[in-house]
């Protein structure tokens, strides 16, 4: 069993990311991809049919989580461990300041 967010760039769909038991996963949408005005979600994952795996959360997903006191509200208010950090992201980034937004899948 794993989790799954879509990612929205600038509320376009442009993939999912996951997280399994091996790590996380993080694939661009071919449809996303094949359009002219795709952006990547960040610098440090361009554009690419590949899918993106990593052992840890990709630093750019883990920059989008709240800090300090908003942080600590989220822990309390939603009972999710900090080192839960994927769950922390689908709870806290519907709605982030940025181009990108994460919702459930």
């Amino acid at each position: 069993m794993y989790k799954a967010g879509k990612v929205f760039v600038q509320n376009k769909f442009a993939g999912i990311i996951k997280e399994t038991d091996s790590g996380y996963i993080f694939t661009y949408d071919t449809q996303y991809l094949n359009e002219s005005d795709a952006i990547p979600v960040s610098l440090t994952m361009p554009l690419q049919e590949e899918p993106y795996t990593s052992n840890v959360l990709f630093p750019f997903f883990d920059g989008l989580i709240p800090e300090g006191w908003l942080l600590n509200l989220v822990e309390k208010n939603w009972k999710i461990d900090s080192y839960d950090r994927f769950s922390l992201l689908l709870v806290t980034c519907r709605d982030c300041i940025g181009d990108v937004r994460i919702e459930v899948a």
